[in-house]
């Protein structure tokens, strides 16, 4: 285990809102932060002490970076593996490359919580047209055609129903490796969010209820209602065990529906989570200062409620430029991320409320 002293240099990869908010949670600490994205207008970097802005696969700058940094971590699961491999030399990264790549991989995500006790959608892997029939006729339809890399929020995905024509539906997802799940009947969804240090300490957030329209995150409230709280001990010992089977440092998040049966994993997220964003200001440490904690081998802090009950709002597109009577209700914490363009579904900002 290694503790970095406040004054230290922790690398980010990817230089979104979750970056932003990592940065804040770390310049608390007395950290500084070095962005490393190819996005010239990163969010992240306004907020941070250094931005190199270059592409992933771009070694030279890669490496540059790396060797500036004491730990070195990242703010989307995305980010291809293989240049890490050559950089993981220079600073220790966390969470490790293991959960980057299962987590990038949707077979392999199923697999992996299978193995240790999950129970998922039923599903089947889909690498040509051919295979699409197959799959369809096992699982059966409805079912949803994801692509097994790269997507979120919806994208990538192609909804099957029963008697569709599955030319459309292999046309819609580009002819890329899929795979076809089957419909899950669920009454609710929800995350488990957990934070692992280096010393294998596991603490959790209360588990929130998420509402989601049009595939993306709408609201999160927390604590969740008794038809979730019921599954939660069984969900949290698979995350659990997922954590320490990858020796996880960080935050991870698995997302689940609620059944009849008990929990589904959905998914996982090996990095904060937009359904943890109410851990700003209804944790008494947040999921963002809580990930710093970990991968500087500090001790992990409270992730108890700070108040009865919390709701956190998605503001997506327009519904941003509402910020004034937002601002109205003194209760309101607004948290706009910084970004120029409002586009629909695109996520600009969240607000919490705290109930005592």
């Amino acid at each position: 285990m290694k503790t970095l002293p406040p004054g230290s240099t922790i690398g980010i990869l990817g230089g979104g809102q979750l970056g932003r908010m990592l940065s804040v949670a770390a310049a608390q600490l007395g950290y500084r932060c070095h962005i490393y994205a190819s996005d010239a207008g990163s969010v992240a970097a306004e907020v941070s002490a250094q931005f190199t802005c270059a592409l992933d696969e771009d070694i030279v700058s890669l490496t540059r970076f790396a060797e500036s940094c004491d730990v070195i971590t990242f703010e989307f699961e995305n980010v291809p593996v293989g240049p890490l491999h050559q950089i993981e030399a220079c600073a220790p990264l966390h969470p490790p490359i293991t959960a980057l790549d299962i987590a990038q991989n949707r077979v392999a995500e199923k697999n992996f919580a299978r193995t240790h006790g999950g129970t998922t959608a039923p599903f089947a892997e889909v690498l040509d047209r051919p295979s699409l029939d197959t799959a369809i006729a096992e699982i059966g339809a409805p079912a949803i055609l994801k692509t097994i890399r790269m997507g979120y929020d919806g994208k990538g995905q192609s909804r099957i129903r029963s008697g569709d024509n599955l030319d459309s539906h292999w046309e819609a997802v580009a002819h890329q490796p899929c795979v076809a799940e089957g419909f899950v009947t669920f009454d609710h969804e929800f995350s488990v969010i957990l934070v692992r240090g280096q010393d294998g300490e596991i603490r959790f957030w209360n588990t929130p209820h998420n509402i989601h329209e049009d595939g993306i995150l709408a609201l999160s409230v927390a604590p969740a209602p008794a038809a979730i709280l019921e599954q939660q001990d069984a969900a949290r010992a698979l995350a659990a065990k997922m954590a320490d089977a990858m020796d996880y440092v960080g935050v991870l998040t698995c997302e689940f529906f609620a059944t009849k049966n008990g929990p589904v994993f959905n998914e996982m997220a090996p990095r904060v989570h937009n359904s943890g964003h109410w851990t700003i200001e209804g944790a008494v440490s947040s999921q963002f200062e809580n990930h710093i904690r970990a991968i500087c081998g500090l001790p992990l802090g409270d992730t108890g409620l700070a108040a009865k009950n919390v709701e956190m709002h998605n503001l997506i597109g327009a519904q941003a430029n509402d910020w004034q009577s937002l601002l109205s209700d003194g209760a309101n914490h607004l948290h706009l991320y910084g970004k120029g363009e409002s586009r629909p579904g695109r996520k600009m900002g969240h607000v919490t409320k705290l109930h005592f």
